[in-house]
């Protein structure tokens, strides 16, 4: 197995967890929950893939990835009620997801020889899609846009990191350690120590 298809399969699982965590916070049937986690598991990769015109796409190359998916949907399922704080370990997870996910789309970029710019939104989008799809769909404020939150920030200082760390390591697997790193510790100090953007407020017009 590929360093590529290893973070691939690592960030669906968590993604999807993720995914069925948010599903059982809505109360949703077993179905329910096998859709919003493969559409939280693979989202990012597929629109990295659609846009990288790599044919086909990663989970129809290779459809295991949708049982990988349907596994952790069905492991949530069972366990969910063991989590007293599911928002939580919703919130911790979808942080590891995306230090996986990240260097995953990275990985695919840089090895298709793409642009430091093209590599920095490959591994952005895959970080941060599959979550921003399956909290629209849920009819959620988007993890992604919570109010001055590390989140697409931690994501894009993941990829560049990777990006410009890449023509100084022959070893690919070196730049996308770092990206991975680089990602979390930026989003975990968000959640942990409250690490923020500066947000807009708005002023009343003057007289």
């Amino acid at each position: 197995m590929t360093l590529i298809a290893l973070l691939d399969y690592a960030s669906v699982f968590i993604f999807a967890l993720t995914g069925a965590l948010v599903a059982s916070r809505q109360q949703l049937d077993l179905v329910g929950f096998a859709f919003v986690a493969c559409l939280t598991a693979v989202g990012g990769g597929t629109v990295r893939d659609v846009l990288l015109d790599r044919n086909p796409v990663f989970w129809i190359a290779q459809p295991s990835y949708i049982g990988v998916a349907c596994a952790a949907a069905l492991l949530v399922f069972l366990t969910a009620h063991l989590f007293e704080s599911r928002l939580k370990t919703l919130i911790w997870l979808d942080s590891f997801a995306l230090a996986v996910a990240v260097p995953a789309g990275t990985g695919v970029a840089l090895s298709l020889g793409q642009p430091v710019l093209v590599v920095v939104l490959m591994g952005t989008i895959t970080g941060c899609m599959g979550g921003l799809l399956r909290d629209v769909v849920l009819d959620d404020v988007p993890l992604v846009l919570k109010q001055g939150e590390l989140y697409v920030t931690a994501a894009f200082a993941g990829a560049l990191t990777a990006a410009l760390a890449r023509p100084h390591f022959p070893d690919a697997l070196v730049p996308l350690m770092v990206c991975a790193g680089v990602t979390w510790a930026l989003r975990a100090g968000s959640l942990a120590l409250g690490w923020r953007l500066p947000v807009y407020k708005s002023r009343p017009p003057r007289g």
